[in-house]
């Protein structure tokens, strides 16, 4: 990790009831943070947020943590079924300057492709402001592969996962330059965007 990389700042959100009222130990948090620092080459200050199912409190969170805590990039986990305490994308979207589907999208095909019920999921991706938000799953498994994509046993990618594109997303809405470890996921931008390596 080269100090001449840009801090990035990445507000993790987990949203659970039973989590955020100790019932059990939160699982969201610590595989977003293990799949972060395997990712990424920036150095990289977390803002986490262990919250209930509470429409109003998961609002606050996010706005929170986009317009004071300045987080480029917040990921939530939980929350974001049909069950009527699943109001994680009603609360960021509530909060979103621009809905992007694209994410959503991306997620339930990666889902689908190991349980039919992938399509219940209403995980979606927003930005507010100079902030990129995405609902992600609960499950640690499901975290990994939705960020990751699938990968044949030789490696190859069979789906692309959602974070492939977050890097050039958050060039293109005036964020810090992301850098990926290759191995584990490829950022992907125009050749036109890609910046010279420091010498």
């Amino acid at each position: 990790m080269s100090d001449t990389q840009d801090l990035l700042t990445v507000g993790l959100v987990s949203v659970s009831d039973r989590a955020s009222s100790g019932v059990y130990q939160d699982q969201g948090i610590p595989a977003l943070k293990d799949w972060l620092s395997a990712a990424l080459k920036n150095p990289v200050l977390f803002e986490t947020r262990l919250i209930p199912d509470e429409q109003p409190q998961i609002e606050a969170t996010l706005i929170e943590l986009c317009d004071s805590a300045g987080c480029d990039l917040v990921l939530t986990t939980g929350g974001t079924g049909p069950a009527p305490r699943d109001v994680t994308p009603d609360a960021t979207v509530a909060v979103a300057h621009r809905v992007m589907p694209g994410f959503g999208e991306q997620m339930r095909q990666i889902s689908l492709r190991f349980v039919p019920t992938a399509i219940l999921s209403r995980q979606t991706g927003v930005i507010r402001g100079k902030t990129l938000i995405l609902n992600l799953p609960g499950q640690p498994k499901s975290i990994k592969e939705t960020l990751e994509g699938v990968k044949d046993a030789d490696g190859s990618q069979l789906v692309p996962g959602i974070f492939a594109a977050v890097p050039y997303c958050i060039d293109l809405i005036g964020g810090p330059y992301i850098e990926t470890d290759e191995s584990v996921v490829k950022a992907f931008r125009p050749k036109s965007a890609i910046r010279a390596a420091k010498t």
